[in-house]
């Protein structure tokens, strides 16, 4: 099978084929970011990026058939992000998706955004269900067991904010620039990790939960007390925060691999996947709970951890294989969670 995966959750328009057959699944691969476009406000803005998913999409899909060889015709079925995300640009891509299968003839197939998390090791690393994941983005931080496509075991998540929107939170507030993430981890590689004693939340308290709004309020009292113009005080105050962020997430997913071995004791991976997977000292951290408790840490290259074309096609794909079609007048969602059945965590906001 070939399939066409469309993503349009956020700020990146992407476009990707793939095929389940040999060793090179990813046929084709574009990616259009927006980071001229939201730079001067320090952050993505909705409306924006959903213009400018109208504005590329087409060039994007275009490209995308024609570096893979492809007309419309030598698809199998087309998939689309319907959500979670910013709803205006979810909606844009899961539209183009719909118009294109209506034309074509071609399965739709609506994809969960995390759920093409979940599964994009899947692709690259062909891991076996069941496995433990650890999901870390901009809007979202869980702990799941994942036993199989749409099935789903939410262990924890975060209570406040995602561990994404700390880094870029705490990126602006250091003037370190957007996206966030990458910025943050630049700077901490040539800071001082053990300067400042920033808190670790949630460590040692019973459960799979997280929290991070402490954190970030820790880091701005913080840089309240540094000198003017202190660059080396700016990359050690990263490296703290990075560092904390690190055993806090390692501390998370000890208690949580504890619960994955009791229910499946021959679960062999530990994944970690979304754009904060992409962090090298998050994925030091981790790679250590994973020998602790007799894992294997596996963890999609860097360039398909953050938003991809990719990942939504893979996950189209193994949904088409189970026969999980979707209709046309399948509607886009803001909110989407993998595990229906888990309890909303107190005082969490979307990113439960």
């Amino acid at each position: 099978m070939r399939i066409l995966g469309i993503e349009t959750s956020c700020d990146e328009t992407a476009a990707a084929v793939v095929t389940e057959a040999g060793t090179s699944r990813i046929l084709a691969h574009t990616v259009r970011a927006q980071l001229a476009e939201h730079a001067p406000y320090g952050g993505v803005v909705p409306e924006i990026a959903a213009r400018a998913h109208l504005d590329y999409l087409d060039d994007v899909i275009r490209a995308t058939l024609k570096q893979a060889g492809l007309a419309l015709g030598d698809l199998d079925g087309i998939a689309a992000t319907a959500g979670p995300g910013l709803i205006g640009g979810v909606m844009v891509g899961a539209t183009t998706a719909k118009a294109l299968s209506l034309v074509s003839g071609l399965p739709f197939m609506a994809v969960n955004h995390l759920e093409a998390h979940a599964l994009t090791v899947r692709l690259t690393d062909d891991v076996a269900f069941p496995y433990l994941l650890l999901l870390i983005s901009g809007g979202h931080c869980q702990l799941l067991i994942v036993e199989g496509v749409g099935r789903y075991v939410r262990l924890g998540t975060t209570i406040d904010d995602a561990v994404g929107e700390a880094f870029d939170k705490t990126a602006k507030l250091l003037g370190l620039g957007h996206p966030g993430g990458p910025a943050v981890e630049r700077a901490a590689a040539t800071g001082d990790a053990r300067r400042f004693a920033l808190p670790r939340p949630m460590v040692g308290r019973p459960g799979c939960d997280f929290s991070f709004s402490g954190l970030k309020t820790a880091v701005r009292q913080a840089q309240a007390g540094l000198p003017p113009d202190d660059i080396q005080a700016i990359h050690d105050l990263a490296a703290s925060f990075q560092q904390a962020v690190a055993d806090s997430l390692a501390d998370r997913c000890r208690r949580a691999a504890d619960i994955f071995k009791e229910r499946h004791p021959d679960g062999r991976h530990l994944v970690v996947a979304g754009g904060v997977a992409a962090n090298g000292a998050i994925r030091a951290a981790l790679a250590g709970v994973a020998v602790r408790a007799g894992l294997e840490l596996a963890a999609p290259p860097a360039a398909l951890c953050t938003d991809n074309g990719a990942m939504v096609a893979w996950a189209g794909l193994e949904r088409l294989r189970l026969g999980l079609v979707d209709t046309l007048d399948f509607a886009a969602r803001p909110r989407w969670p993998l595990d229906a059945s888990a309890p909303k965590a107190a005082f969490a906001g979307v990113k439960a």
